[in-house]
């Protein structure tokens, strides 16, 4: 049994050996493609010369990254490409439209030579639902109007005179006046003799009101465009430059002398190329038979000392 089992780890080991040098004979897989890598949204060819101009257009947003771009060399239709440049342009979506409002100030005259400096002939606006924009004043839109009232009181007095009285008594006096449409009531009353008669000079008091504005409030229309960003992308060019792809010669006449024309040559002699081909076929095989013979050769000799084994113990067993 010691025997068999080193055997086995022999087999296991030729194996071993082998399964690396098969695989460095294989093709290598293709790496999968990176799922951050950017598609182009339009390509665009153009000749020039002998050569093959192509755009890659990228429409980007803000979320992604230039730098996944693909850059690298490619084939495409038997013209080899190579990255000349890559170029970047701004493409932004916005909106416009025509937009007032009102302006209002104040100010403790009506004069208009004070009151323009109060209004600045431009104003940046934004708006509520974000429109920006400069408007302009519209001059004809000013108006101006009272901002309150207050109201205030005066005595007032006016005279009047009376001659040729009998005595110097008020009662012949009057009580009250009319004067600027106010009614005034006697405060006082000088007398002057002259013989037998007297004058009077009788002095009416009362009191006037007035009101005034307590000040102004001046308003005006600003008007003209605002704009609304909607939104805002980038468009990146990359732009290759091709050229064609040199094709192996193909083995015709003029380019590959053929097999009854090569010297010593018998029909149906391989070629070269046809023992390279072979040759690299046959160092794959001699890769793979050793260790499919070193694990057939195990399997065998593990069930041909199995039985003998086995009936060594039988005839023990049958000897007691």
């Amino acid at each position: 049994m010691k025997r068999t089992a080193a055997l086995i780890l022999s087999a296991l080991s030729a194996v071993m050996l082998a399964c690396p040098a098969l695989a460095a004979g294989l093709p290598e897989a293709t790496a999968p493609p990176r799922s951050s890598e950017l598609y182009p949204t339009e390509i665009v060819e153009a000749v020039e010369g002998d050569h093959l101009r192509l755009e890659k257009i990228y429409l980007l947003t803000a979320a992604d990254n230039p730098a996944n771009i693909p850059t690298a060399d490619f084939d495409r239709e038997g013209y080899h490409y190579s990255l000349l440049d890559v170029t970047r342009q701004d493409f932004t979506e916005s909106d416009a439209k025509e937009y007032s409002e009102t302006y209002t100030v104040e100010s403790d005259t009506k004069d208009m030579d004070q009151i323009m400096p109060q209004l600045p002939a431009t104003r940046e606006v934004t708006t509520e639902d974000g429109y920006t924009g400069v408007l302009t004043l519209d001059t004809a839109s000013i108006r101006v109007e009272a901002a309150g009232y207050a109201s205030s009181s005066r005595t007032v007095t006016a005279t009047r005179s009376y001659p040729n009285l009998s005595d110097a008594d008020a009662s012949f006096l009057p009580r009250t006046i009319t004067d600027n449409g106010r009614t005034l009531t006697l405060s006082d009353v000088q007398w002057q003799e002259t013989g037998n008669y007297y004058n009077a000079t009788a002095t009416y008091t009362g009191t006037a009101s007035s009101s005034y504005v307590t000040g102004y409030t001046v308003t005006a229309e600003y008007a003209g465009e605002v704009v609304k960003t909607l939104s805002g992308s980038m468009i990146y060019t990359a732009v290759f430059s091709g050229i064609p792809i040199q094709a192996e010669a193909e083995p015709d006449g003029s380019d590959k002398q053929d097999e009854s024309d090569t010297p010593g040559a018998m029909p149906g002699t391989p070629t070269s190329s046809d023992n390279q081909e072979q040759g690299g076929m046959g160092l794959k095989w001699l890769l793979v038979l050793p260790a499919a013979a070193a694990v057939a050769g195990v399997i065998v000799l593990g069930k041909i000392l199995m039985k003998k084994y086995k009936a060594k113990k039988e005839w023990k067993e049958y000897t007691k």
